[in-house]
């Protein structure tokens, strides 16, 4: 009952999901349709079209399926690859670990590599093990793109360029959950074969719609997978793209309605902003624990990610504490450390729809949960820092010149 009896609202600072900006929370709220009416296929039509610039491709195929970015796991393995496909994946977190244990409940022969937490992937054994399979037996390599639980961004450029090194034709699947949509992702670049991604997390939706990408590639590799497939088969999907009807099944009607309003505000406030200010936010949160005297989960600058801060607690505390406080005291939520760093780590989520003063706020939220279980930091300390570095890089209100 505490926290229906908080006055004022939530604080929601988890990595996902994120907060709901008002123009999607007014597009949902809207009554079911028919969706084989003649004016629905021409908002899919637009709608998917769009769904394609997050991703940064021309030739990349959209599906938006009812379902959650680990659903999204799922239909982009079975879809491009045969029961006992060799994969090769990389476990530096909680959800690298999650989606390797379900490549492996598909019965895929699964090579899963055991990285250090904030680390990585190790791109010595992606070289290692691409140049020894000679016979080219690995048809995928699978990678998160952004690893919520230790707060790690993986440069994928450099994970396609020892691809492309070892003239290696497996595949490139990318969770790019907490990624799309917030960070720089550049599919045809990166030559990524399937990206998914999901709706409540940078786009600021609830939770049910698994959006995916697929390469030409990825397309023609789904022609011949073997996997047992139903629910997620592109073919359905793809049969009524031809047929104009765009939904092979009955689709989420507010939460499309709901996608459309998450990008015109994207559009609206233009990518490369949208990326520069989860930089911003990130930075700020970074310079906080800095000031804080505490430590990050990653260590390497380079693999910072923008959308989430996992931060290192000492020895004698237990970072759950932290999270607890925050909520019950100050009606903050922030994330909790998960599997391997359960106790060790929260984490801050700055990603969707946020600006400065919403930061500052969770921040000094967090200095007084610190305060509460017994860390001696001082107030006003990393809201002071993150203060100092938001004042002199944040943008005047384009719209307000």
């Amino acid at each position: 009952m505490d926290y229906f009896m908080a006055p004022g609202r939530n604080h929601l600072f988890v990595p996902g999901p994120s907060n709901i900006p008002q123009k999607v929370m007014q597009a949902l709220n809207r009554g079911n349709e028919d969706h084989r009416s003649p004016a629905f296929p021409v908002f899919s039509r637009q709608l998917l079209a769009d769904v394609t610039r997050i991703f940064s491709t021309q030739s990349g195929t959209p599906f938006i399926i009812p379902t959650t970015g680990t659903g999204g796991w799922e239909c982009a393995a079975v879809n491009t690859l045969s029961t006992g496909d060799r994969v090769l994946t990389f476990v530096f977190g909680q959800f690298s670990h999650l989606w390797s244990q379900q490549l492996q409940k598909l019965h895929f022969d699964v090579d899963a590599v055991q990285c250090q937490w904030g680390g990585g992937v190790d791109l010595g054994v992606l070289d290692s093990k691409l140049r020894a399979d000679e016979e080219h037996r690995i048809k995928a390599v699978c990678v998160v793109h952004n690893e919520t639980s230790t707060g790690i961004n993986i440069n994928l450029g450099v994970v396609r360029a020892i691809l492309d090194s070892n003239q290696h034709p497996a595949l490139l699947l990318v969770d790019g959950v907490s990624s799309i949509g917030a960070l720089a992702f550049r599919m045809d670049e990166w030559k990524v074969d399937v990206a998914l991604t999901g709706s409540q997390k940078s786009l600021g939706l609830p939770t049910g719609l698994g959006i995916l990408c697929a390469s030409p590639k990825a397309l023609e590799a789904s022609k011949s997978a073997r996997s047992p497939r139903g629910f997620f088969d592109w073919s359905a999907y793809l049969k009524s793209y031809e047929l104009g009807s765009y939904w092979p099944y009955t689709p989420s009607i507010q939460l499309l309605y709901g996608l459309r309003a998450a990008l015109d505000l994207l559009f609206e406030e233009g990518l490369e902003n949208v990326i520069k200010r989860h930089h911003r936010l990130a930075h700020a949160t970074r310079l906080a624990v800095k000031a804080w005297g505490l430590e990050l989960c990653i260590k390497d600058p380079e693999l910072y990610s923008d959308t989430v801060t996992a931060v290192v607690v000492p020895s004698y505390l237990n970072s759950t504490d932290v999270v607890r406080v925050a909520w019950r005291k100050y009606n903050l939520s922030i994330g909790i450390g998960l599997n391997k760093v359960a106790g060790k780590v929260f984490r801050i989520g700055h990603l969707g729809f946020l600006n400065e003063l919403q930061l500052i706020s969770a921040l000094a939220g967090v200095e007084m949960a610190l305060k509460d279980v017994g860390f001696p930091v001082k107030l006003g300390s990393g809201v002071s820092a993150a203060q100092a570095y938001l004042q002199e890089s944040t943008p005047l209100i384009p719209s307000r010149l």
